[in-house]
This record gives C-alpha cells, sequence and structure tokens, in this order.
C-alpha cells in the first residue's frame, strides 16, 4: 500500500502555475484562446498539459474544438480554486498586517434573512476586537456556499437551508424567521387594522426571485390562500430596489419578517396585519469544516448574542 506521502507526490510536483494555467484554459475553452490569453503558443500550452496530466497521473481534458473536463479535471479544477482563493485571501491578510491590521473576516451575507443582525454584531465586535476588518460580499445562498467552499469567504450569515449540512461544512441556526407583506406609507392598506387576502389580489406584486425558498414558499401560501393566479410585475432580490419601488408605488412587497422590522423601524414601509404568511426558515452562520480560526469563532460568539438580543421581536 502506498505510503500518505506517496499518494500526494503529484500534489508536491504541482506548481502555482499549473494550477493558474489550468483555470485559464477551462474559461478559454479551446488551446488557442488559452495561447493568447497566456501569451504563449498553441504547442506550447499543449505540452504544458501533457506535462500537468503526467504529473496528476491521468488525463484531465479531453481534446477537440472544445476542450472538456474529465471528472479527474473537475477534482482539478476544484484544487486549483481551493488553493488560489487561499493563496488570495491570504494575500489580503498580509496586506491587511502590513496596515497594521491583525486580521480580516470576509462574509458572505443572505441579506434578506438577516437585515440588521449583520451589521449589529460587526460594529459590537469591533468595539472589542478593534484591529480586525471585515469584507461583505451578497448574493443568493447558492453562489456563496460555492465561494465558501472555494476559501473565497470565511463564513456566511443568513438564511440557510438543507445545504449548510454538507460533510465539509458546520453551521449553527441563529433564530427563525417568518414571511412578511409589506407596502409603502402612502399605500391604501398602509393603515389597515385588519385585512383578508383577498383584498390584497387587485395590487401588483413585487416578489422574490423564482429561484429562491421564500418564493416557493410564498407561492404554496397563495394557492392555498386563493391567490395562485398572481403574477408578479416585479421580481428581484434586492431590499434597496423592493423599498424604492414601494415607496413609489401601490405595489404589496414580500421581504423576511426580520428585514421586515428593519424597514419599518425606518418608516420606510408598513407591515400587512398578516400572521399566516409562512415561515422563511432558519436563519443561521455556515463555515468551513476545520477552518474556525480564533477570530472567526469570536465572531460567531457575537453573532449568537446579537441574535439572542433579536429574540423578542422576532417572536413578537
Amino acid at each position: 500500500m502506498n505510503s500518505p506521502q506517496d499518494a500526494v507526490a503529484w500534489a508536491r510536483r504541482l506548481r502555482m502555475r499549473h494550477l493558474e494555467s489550468f483555470l485559464v484554459l477551462i474559461e478559454a475553452g479551446t488551446l488557442t484562446l488559452a495561447a493568447d490569453r497566456l501569451h504563449m503558443t498553441q504547442s506550447a500550452v499543449s505540452h504544458w498539459l501533457s506535462e500537468m496530466e503526467d504529473l496528476v497521473g491521468t488525463r484531465l481534458v479531453l481534446r477537440g474544438k472544445q476542450v472538456r473536463l474529465t471528472p479527474a479535471g473537475e477534482a482539478v479544477r476544484k484544487l486549483a480554486l481551493r488553493v488560489l482563493g487561499e493563496v488570495s485571501r491570504t494575500n489580503d491578510e498580509l496586506a491587511s498586517i502590513e496596515r497594521g491590521e491583525v486580521s480580516r473576516l470576509h462574509i458572505g451575507s443572505v441579506t434578506a434573512g438577516i437585515a440588521h443582525l449583520l451589521p449589529q454584531a460587526i460594529l459590537a465586535f469591533q468595539q472589542v476586537e478593534t484591529n480586525v476588518a471585515f469584507q461583505v460580499s451578497e448574493g443568493v445562498f447558492n453562489t456563496l456556499l460555492s465561494r465558501l467552499e472555494e476559501r473565497d469567504f470565511d463564513l456566511i450569515v443568513g438564511s440557510i437551508d438543507a445545504r449548510a449540512y454538507g460533510p465539509t461544512l458546520e453551521h449553527e441556526v441563529l433564530f427563525e424567521d417568518d414571511i412578511a407583506l409589506v407596502v409603502g406609507p402612502a399605500h391604501p392598506l398602509a393603515d389597515a387594522a385588519q385585512i383578508g387576502w383577498t383584498d390584497l389580489y387587485a395590487y401588483p406584486w413585487a416578489m422574490p426571485p423564482r429561484d429562491t425558498l421564500m418564493r416557493v414558499r410564498l407561492e404554496n401560501t397563495l394557492l392555498e390562500r386563493g391567490g395562485a393566479g398572481i403574477v408578479p410585475v416585479l421580481e428581484t432580490g434586492s431590499v434597496m430596489v423592493l423599498e424604492s419601488v414601494l415607496h413609489a408605488s401601490n405595489y404589496i412587497g414580500v421581504c423576511s419578517g426580520a428585514m421586515a422590522r428593519h424597514l419599518v423601524d425606518r418608516d420606510l414601509v408598513r407591515r400587512l396585519p398578516l400572521t399566516d404568511v409562512g415561515s422563511f426558515g432558519p436563519v443561521g452562520v455556515v463555515w468551513r469544516r476545520g477552518g474556525g480560526d480564533e477570530t472567526l469563532l469570536k465572531f460567531i460568539e457575537t453573532l449568537r448574542r446579537e441574535a439572542k438580543k433579536m429574540a423578542p421581536a422576532a417572536q413578537a
């Protein structure tokens, strides 16, 4: 049986240029385009690819008009993304250290489910850990999760689903959220003390995108409440777009309960008095298994404390 050292001998022979060039080839799609981007001849690119396949010990791409990854090639592509992502992150950390910042956390944020939780946690954390810098990038959970696994992010905060239970991930649920229906302050229903579902169907709707869990759950609720035929005039995952549209129209908007409370507190929208809209699901934090350094774990503890402060409002 091969020793562990023998099993990864091929990886020790790989260089950064192999991984960088491999990703360029995949993105380019052809040896000709890859050669142009790498400032090499096509024969030199072909020779380099053969060299890399010899190092790995198996074919990585199927050559043709368009190169296609083999299963082994896909595995090496993921390796390249992870390694180069970690190198990029380390470079950012070194730059932070040079500026006098000891640490940096890069967070992927599913904003629709967290409202002020993440900003409040960052502010509370930096009051104690003054030498930690943050970078926050927003997106949908699926995209953020891929980037977490590729080491673009240190953690994800926001609405989570079953994919957070992956074997390479750790996660923690911070609170359960609900779905809210909201309107602008000048909407005819803005100050209604009591309304029914049929009161809503005469108005245009702004809904979350189709590929989101909130949209699926909303449509199930509408189906049960006689609103199955509603077609949204606007689909958006942007809170800013939603708030701006509601302010200037008579649209019915949809967002998470936490986000609705955040907007209502700032007098930007009104939440309609319906308690049976449905569950938005768990809001939590996800990070890589084995990737929790001291700074990250301290920040997760801060998230826990801030989520507990929100608990009374979340249950209201």
